[in-house]
């Protein structure tokens, strides 16, 4: 099946390419070899501010630069996310631009009269997570569980209804030389290939 392809590309370095930025690249050489559709986002390319209240975050109007990637969103079937750990999660400018798109009205609604219950507004997308590390992949999941990637999966893309979520996790950089980052592009653009 032919999917519409979204790539948020979430290292915060906009200085130097990084290996988020080569497993990206190899991910969409692989989707559009097989003719899929896909769009880009480079967060560390994006100026916006960060939240500072929930009355910002329920009613502030969306910052210009980032109406792009809210429709970017809406587009797309199936979401990559590729960014590194950092201090155990997340860059905060990837948590930061997902706190921006991320507003009711968009991503999910509030269900009438019960501000507890909602309703998710991005039903029927998919995601990969590819996360990159210095620590092994296996450490990472079975002694931390993989706690933000988890986080990530349940708290903001199952949240919002983008399901299934599958991840990547690239272990051990630090010590991939050349063949291995060859490897882990040849990965990526299996995946890419096959929409998934």
């Amino acid at each position: 099946m032919r999917q519409r392809i979204l790539i948020i590309q979430g290292h915060p370095d906009a200085s130097a390419r990084h290996l988020c930025h080569v497993l990206a690249d190899a991910y969409a050489e692989g989707a559009q070899s097989t003719g899929h559709e896909v769009r880009r986002i480079e967060v560390a390319a994006l100026d916006f501010p960060l939240l500072r209240s929930q009355k910002d975050w329920e009613s502030a109007a969306l910052p210009p630069a980032l109406q792009p990637a809210q429709d970017d969103i809406r587009w797309c079937s199936h979401l990559i996310m590729v960014f590194p750990l950092w201090l155990g999660d997340m860059p905060a400018l990837l948590k930061g631009f997902l706190e921006q798109v991320a507003r009711p009205g968009f991503a999910f609604r509030y269900k009438e009269g019960d501000l507890a219950l909602t309703e998710k507004g991005l039903t029927g997308r998919s995601a990969r997570v590819v996360v990159t590390m210095g620590m092994p992949a296996l450490v990472y999941r079975w002694v931390f569980r993989a706690h933000s990637v988890k986080s990530l999966e349940r708290n903001i893309l199952g949240f919002v209804g983008i399901a299934p979520v599958h991840e990547t996790l690239v272990g051990g950089i630090g010590h991939l030389g050349d063949e291995g980052v060859r490897q882990w592009q040849t990965k990526l653009r299996r995946l890419g290939a096959a929409g998934h």
